[in-house]
Formats: structure tokens, C-alpha cells, sequence
């Protein structure tokens, strides 16, 4: 116990009688003092007092599928700093293959008295997986906000960027290039936002199935779709990630091909580092900012117990165009088997 004591107190800059105070429930400590002095006890494994374990920690989970996508720690960097600036700790959880679950990772949140849960890119995302970890939080009234596209019967307030516009945009700067052999490489097939983006293509050009191609979301996924899809003859891509389109550039190249003279590649998310690739990404943006953001103001109002709109709140996207877009190439270029030979890529 006076070790303990003596860590919080160094970790809260305060006496070990006040860390005291506060685990013993007497007077004379302010409000923001004890909630610093729980949340550090939260935050380096000490168990709280039994007469204190019914209130929940000045925690926040911040469930995330993956981090070598780098738009999810551009994501969680923003989360962050907007749950530090009211005084709340996240806790990072990064599901791995083979490895802790989503729903293990609820568990454990539960466990911690967590005051909150924010997910990005999570299982609800995909129709055919797991959803009963949900079901955990909606019985026990947990706040919990989900960002991106869900399936129908999740009654938690959504953010999303708007799927539909993304893909709109991307085939509409494609078809203005002249480009009518567009090819699309998609998340996996129960994937939500793929379908809304899917759809959304659909409506605005003829696009076939042997033109749409389902795949991990990585760069081997991307460069295997591509090279079916343009061994098909398209000139052009729409990927659902960057990832997917920088392996979509890969497979361009180990095809003996130029971006873009003979493939233009559209991404979506605005990653870092896409403006510094070869060439540059032509990508659509994800409003991170605004939606972190706005999922943090959702997570504290139901934290207050402010009601709050379970309507999905669709963000407008932004097409950014770089070098991997370009016209669609010469007509003896186009066809399937006679374009030009070009370096391949180490």
C-alpha cells in the first residue's frame, strides 16, 4: 500500500496523504485532484478501492483495427488530444491477428470501468463478423461512439465520411479524363463502406464485375487485384485505400507499365506521406480532423448524459489530385496486349 501510494502521488504531483484522501473517500480534495488520482490508478493497474470500483474511470477505449495504415494514428493522434483536453486518458487498443480480439479488448475495457468507447474501422463494419461484443456495450449502457460506416442494426451514433460521394468524385475526375474502362479494388465483400462506394460507382458508370476486385486492405492485396484487373484491360483504378492503391502502383509497374500513362490510380484517405510517393497519390480525403473530433463531442455528451442523435453523421470528402491521374492513354496504348513496355520496378 505505501508503495502504491508513493507511485500515484509521483505520477499526480501531489502528497501520498491526498493520493490517501481520495482512495479512503474523505474530504478535503477538489474534484479535478480526485479524478487525476483514480485515473491514475486506472492507468497503472492498481485496483481501486471496493468502495470506489462502481464509478467509471476518467478512461476513454480507443479501439482501432490496425497502425500501419498510417491514417489510423493520424486518426488517433487527433482522438487524443481532444479527450486530453477534458481530462480524459485513452487507452489504445490495436487488434492483431491471431492475437487479442476486439472482443476481448471490450472485456477488458469493461473490466476497467471505462467512461468510453470510440471505434475506428471496427468489426461493425462488416456484415459477416462477429457483433455480440456490441450487444455487451449496449447492455450495460456504455457510451460508445463508432466511426465509419456500420452495419443496419448497431444503434450507436456513427460518424462516417460520406462513402458515396467519395467514389463519385473519383470516377467523375476518371470519366472527365476520358478514362470508361474503369476497374475498382474493394475491401472484403461484406464490407460496408466498399458496398456504399461500390454502389455509388455503379450509378455513375457501367462497371461490370469482372471489373471490381475484393481484397485485404495492403499493398499485397492491392497489387494482386490490380494485376487481375489489368490484365482485363482497364486504364483506370479506384481504390478504397491508399495502401491498396500504392500496391495498385506496384503491380503497374512489375507489369512493365507507367503511372499514369498507362493506368491512372485513385486512392482514398489522404494518408501521410502520399503526396511524397512515385508519383504523388491522386486520393480522395477522409475530414479526420473534423470527424475525430465530432466523435469525441458525441462520446462526452452521452458521457454527461446529454442525449444525442443516433443518426449517422455523413462528412463530405475531398478529391485531391496529384500525379497518378492522368488522360487515358492513345488508343494503341489502351488495348489489352499491345501497350508499350516499360522498366520494372525492383
Amino acid at each position: 500500500m505505501v508503495r502504491r501510494l508513493a507511485e500515484v502521488a509521483k505520477k499526480v504531483g501531489v502528497s501520498e496523504a491526498t493520493v490517501s484522501r481520495v482512495l479512503n473517500g474523505k474530504p478535503g480534495v477538489s474534484e479535478g485532484t480526485r479524478a487525476a488520482v483514480l485515473t491514475a490508478l486506472d492507468v497503472m493497474g492498481y485496483e481501486r478501492p471496493t468502495q470506489l470500483r462502481g464509478e467509471r474511470a476518467r478512461l476513454v477505449g480507443l479501439v482501432l483495427p490496425e497502425l500501419q495504415n498510417p491514417i489510423f494514428p493520424a486518426f488517433a493522434e487527433i482522438v487524443v488530444g481532444a479527450l486530453a483536453q477534458r481530462g480524459f486518458t485513452p487507452v489504445l487498443c490495436t487488434r492483431t491477428a491471431g492475437g487479442v480480439t476486439e472482443a476481448d479488448y471490450v472485456e477488458m475495457l469493461l473490466d476497467q470501468a471505462v467512461s468510453g468507447v470510440i471505434f475506428f474501422g471496427g468489426l461493425y463494419a462488416q456484415a459477416d463478423s462477429p457483433h455480440g461484443h456490441y450487444a455487451r456495450l449496449a447492455e450495460r449502457n456504455l457510451p460508445t461512439v463508432l466511426l465509419n460506416a456500420a452495419v443496419d442494426n448497431l444503434d450507436f451514433p456513427r460518424v462516417s465520411c460520406d462513402d458515396a460521394a467519395a467514389a463519385e468524385q473519383a470516377v467523375a475526375h476518371l470519366t472527365a479524363l476520358g478514362h470508361d474502362r474503369i476497374g475498382m479494388i474493394l475491401g472484403p465483400p461484406d464490407h460496408v463502406p466498399s458496398n456504399r462506394k461500390l454502389a455509388a460507382a455503379r450509378r455513375a458508370v457501367h462497371l461490370p464485375e469482372d471489373r471490381v476486385e475484393h481484397a485485404l486492405f495492403s499493398l499485397e492485396g492491392g497489387q494482386a487485384a490490380a494485376t487481375r484487373l489489368i490484365n482485363r484491360g482497364i486504364t483506370a483504378l479506384v481504390c478504397a485505400s491508399d495502401p491498396l492503391a500504392l500496391g495498385a502502383v506496384r503491380a503497374v509497374r512489375r507489369l512493365g507499365l507507367h503511372v499514369p500513362g498507362d493506368v491512372s490510380i485513385v486512392g482514398y484517405d489522404d494518408s501521410a506521406l502520399m503526396s511524397a510517393t512515385d508519383p504523388p497519390l491522386s486520393t480522395v480525403r477522409q475530414p479526420i480532423e473534423l470527424m475525430g473530433r465530432a466523435a469525441v463531442e458525441l462520446l462526452m455528451a452521452e458521457i454527461a448524459g446529454t442525449p444525442v442523435t443516433h443518426d449517422e453523421l455523413l462528412f463530405e470528402p475531398e478529391l485531391v489530385l496529384r500525379k497518378s491521374s492522368g488522360p487515358v492513354p492513345t488508343a494503341d496504348r489502351a488495348t489489352p496486349g499491345t501497350r508499350p513496355a516499360g522498366p520494372t520496378a525492383p
